[in-house]
């Protein structure tokens, strides 16, 4: 049971975060502000086909044009940096060797395939324009629809399949079930490509020193000392002779947990000419090389009785991948959760997904915030939605009939998710209070009188968060344990180095309030440093929203054995019984002596430069190292409920979003402001994928949309009212309670937002499930396009 108590500046209390002033005023270090003397600049050739063989490439040109040091192929590289294959965190998943730059043949638009290193990052663009490649276009595998299909294009030459990963999930498909049930409803859906869109494009600076075959890398990323065990690997240099930094991060959301093949080129071309070198995306860059995320192709039937009791599921995913599934981690994921996740909340006899991932000859797709369970969540609550509307039942009254109960955990799905302290019913129960359905409904029955339509959707969830997958950490290179340091310095000013990062979520600030609260010292005494792995203990990062729930529950056991040392140091001090002191605010306490009067600042000076003043016995040491090994399950789950309030124009096919809610629980909320922000920037990426957000391609692999005066984000003015509640349900296997976070705004929306639309077009007898759900999309399924 968690006991601690709020205070102004501890658990439970909103606060702003420590660095916003710094970020707003322009004075923070990104990647692109950090100036090494000499370094030059790497810009790449990419390729311009989908899917070619390349019989020859000539750099002569490029060579010579005055300010170029050296024009890169991959033959120049293959001594420097080692090829690696597919991730095999999914066994079975098909194997595909990847190399940093392409060899002979090319298999997407975007593929690095030569660098230009040169003075100038102008200069370097100017002379990748002179490299002449040779090549010799083939078919490409563009369409996912088609990707199995006999005479399918291939995405490799060598395959005789687009087939990259097959499985099973849950149980056999129960078709006794889906025969004898009274009522059976199913859709197919279309979720389509889009990206991360971070505010700071991907970036590497790489400073390479033949002295003493040391390397220096600054890199826009989210986990340093996973980068240090895969350069390693890749480079062949040793770790302990790697050091990695992350600065401010503008923005991951997945983008940036993943190696990419430019990256390690960079820091490969500084071992090779034995200088700095500093490669930044451009924006166009971005949009062809980022992981991509969300294609998907699924369909999904549920079985009902009269009472209006599920009794059957049965969903199929087509996932496209890309060319290769990402590095370090997986592709596959982003299908597997969506049909692991989806009915989990609910009680279901029988639950069976079938997986199948295709290679295609487009960007790869990665783990995007979410991963997967947007889809999963969604086509799990539209049929939801479908079957109330036929049942004639409130969408929120069946939900509820199908619950698991709040006091029903733990239990482990028929997908084999573990769950437990969730809170389905309560999450509801608020929802309902805060919206008043009647009204509402009876308000749109009359609006549509006039003409307009408007509709309101619900989206339950599970999120699956804090991943600490040991069994597959060696794959990922991402340590099974996260560390921290903390250190008080004579000033009584503490110090933390920690292995959780922070990409603009608040994860310092969030550290710092349970380290104030936990030693009993003012907060703005506390300074949070991550990002760097020589200067912090060995961990895996920010991935899977671990920030809090990992993090700070870290923070928490560490301040603790450190207050136990510094109330010890006191009482010797003071001569005193440790039992009777407290520190709260920096200030020693005793009930039995008031006359007490000693700072954290005072004792510290002593420890650190008087230690003659302590009375006889063993050295004290106000610093302190801890590891945490999560003996918790893999994943912690959290669950939330989401609605969406949307008005069609039927007559151009617009959505306005009129407002949005959202209850979660996430446990204890450390600090309610910023983990409400977390949720509503979720929400927004979540209303992006669903009404605005999508790469197109051509049926020849060109990307047609890569700027953002074609590709659609939402903009401020296009985001509705969004409010946010938490329930608490502590997670009971840590001292903080605390759950992940960062994912569920995106998890939850695009089904709330998927079934507003459809609510509001439900009179007319229309249905869109291709998303996102454009104007085009939507007078189409009216049937007046």
């Amino acid at each position: 049971m968690n006991t601690l108590q709020p205070n102004k500046a501890g658990i439970g209390a909103s606060r702003p975060r420590a660095d916003a002033r710094v970020l707003v005023e322009g004075r923070g270090q990104f990647l692109d502000d950090i100036a090494i003397p000499g370094a030059l600049h790497v810009a790449f050739l990419r390729s311009p086909y989908a899917k070619a063989e390349i019989r020859s490439i000539r750099v002569e040109d490029a060579a010579q044009m005055a300010g170029v040091v050296r024009v890169v192929v991959s033959a120049d590289l293959a001594p420097h940096c080692k090829s690696w294959v597919t991730s095999q965190t999914y066994p079975g998943l098909m194997k595909r060797e990847q190399t940093c730059l392409a060899t002979d043949r090319v298999v997407f638009v975007g593929q690095p395939v030569a660098a230009v290193v040169a003075e100038s990052r102008a200069v370097a663009e100017d002379a990748v324009e002179l490299i002449e490649v040779e090549w010799e276009p083939e078919d490409a595998a563009c369409e996912l629809g088609n990707a199995l299909v006999d005479d399918a294009a291939l995405a490799h030459r060598d395959l005789t399949s687009n087939l990259a990963y097959q499985a099973h999930l849950g149980d056999p498909v129960d078709d006794e079930a889906f025969r004898k049930a009274d009522f059976v409803v199913e859709d197919s859906f279309k979720f389509h490509r889009l990206t991360g869109c971070s505010m700071e494009t991907r970036g590497v600076i790489a400073n390479y020193l033949s002295g003493d075959d040391s390397i220096t890398i600054h890199q826009s990323h989210t986990a340093p000392h996973q980068l240090r065990s895969l350069y390693a690997m890749h480079l062949g240099i040793p770790e302990a002779r790697i050091r990695v930094v992350c600065p401010h991060i503008g923005g991951s959301f997945g983008v940036k947990i993943h190696l990419y093949a430019d990256e390690i080129a960079t820091a490969a071309i500084s071992r090779l000419i034995g200088r700095p070198v500093k490669f930044v995306a451009d924006r166009i860059e971005s949009f062809i090389s980022d992981i991509h995320a969300r294609e998907q192709n699924l369909w999904a039937r549920l079985a009902l009785n009269s009472e209006g009791k599920f009794l059957a599921w049965e969903a199929r995913c087509l996932l496209a991948i890309g060319p290769f599934s990402t590095h370090p981690g997986s592709s596959v994921q982003e299908g597997d959760e969506a049909l692991r996740i989806a009915m989990a909340p609910y009680h279901v006899a029988s639950s069976s997904g079938d997986l199948d991932v295709v290679f295609q000859n487009k960007t790869m797709v990665g783990q995007y915030r979410g991963v997967g369970h947007p889809m999963g969540a969604a086509i799990t609550e539209h049929l939801v939605d479908k079957a109330a509307a036929l049942l004639r039942v409130p969408p929120e009254e069946l939900r509820r009939r199908n619950f698991v109960p709040d006091d029903g955990y733990p239990i482990v799905t028929r997908t084999g998710v573990p769950l437990e302290a969730l809170s389905h019913q309560k999450c509801l129960d608020r929802l309902c209070e805060l919206i008043d359905l009647p009204a509402l409904r009876a308000e749109h029955a009359e609006l549509r009188l006039r003409g307009v339509y408007r509709g309101i959707g619900f989206a339950c969830f599970v999120e699956r968060t804090a991943t600490n997958a040991a069994e597959s950490a060696h794959i990922r290179k991402a340590t099974a344990q996260d560390g921290i340091t903390l250190n008080i310095d004579p000033s009584g000013a503490v110090r933390c180095a920690i292995t959780v990062t922070d990409q603009g979520q608040g994860t310092h600030e969030v550290v710092a309030q349970i380290l104030a609260e936990s030693l009993g010292v003012p907060i703005e005494t506390i300074r949070v440093v991550s990002g760097d792995s020589q200067a912090t203990p060995y961990g895996s990062g920010v991935r899977a929203s671990r920030g809090t729930a990992v993090g700070g529950e870290l923070a928490l056991q560490a301040a603790r054995e450190l207050r136990k040392v510094v109330l010890s140091a006191a009482a010797r001090f003071l001569k005193v019984s440790e039992d009777v002191l407290d520190l709260k605010q920096g200030l020693f306490t005793a009930g039995s002596a008031p006359d007490i009067h000693l700072t954290l600042a005072e004792l510290s000076e002593v420890i650190h430069f008087k230690p003659q003043l302590l009375p006889p016995g063993p050295q004290i040491n106000f610093s302190l190292s801890m590891h945490l090994g999560h003996d918790w399950p893999t994943v912690v789950p959290t669950n939330g409920i989401q609605a969406s309030h949307v008005e069609v124009d039927i007559n151009t096919g617009f959505v306005r979003l009129l407002r949005h809610w959202a209850v979660d629980d996430f446990g204890v909320a450390v600090n309610p402001l910023l983990l409400s922000e977390q949720v509503r920037g979720g929400i927004a990426q979540g209303i992006g994928q669903s009404l605005y957000e999508e790469l197109i391609y051509s049926q020849e692999g060109q990307l047609t949309n890569g700027t953002f005066a074609d590709y659609f984000l939402p903009t401020a003015g296009d985001l509705p009212d969004i409010l946010v509640e938490h329930i608490e349900t502590p997670w009971p296997y840590t001292s903080l309670g605390a759950k992940g976070a960062g994912e569920a705004g995106a998890s939850g929306s695009v089904g709330a937002v998927l079934n507003a639309v459809n609510d509001a077009l439900r009179p007319l007898g229309a249905t869109v499930t291709d998303v996102p759900m454009t104007p085009a999309r939507i007078m189409k399924a009216l049937g007046r396009l």
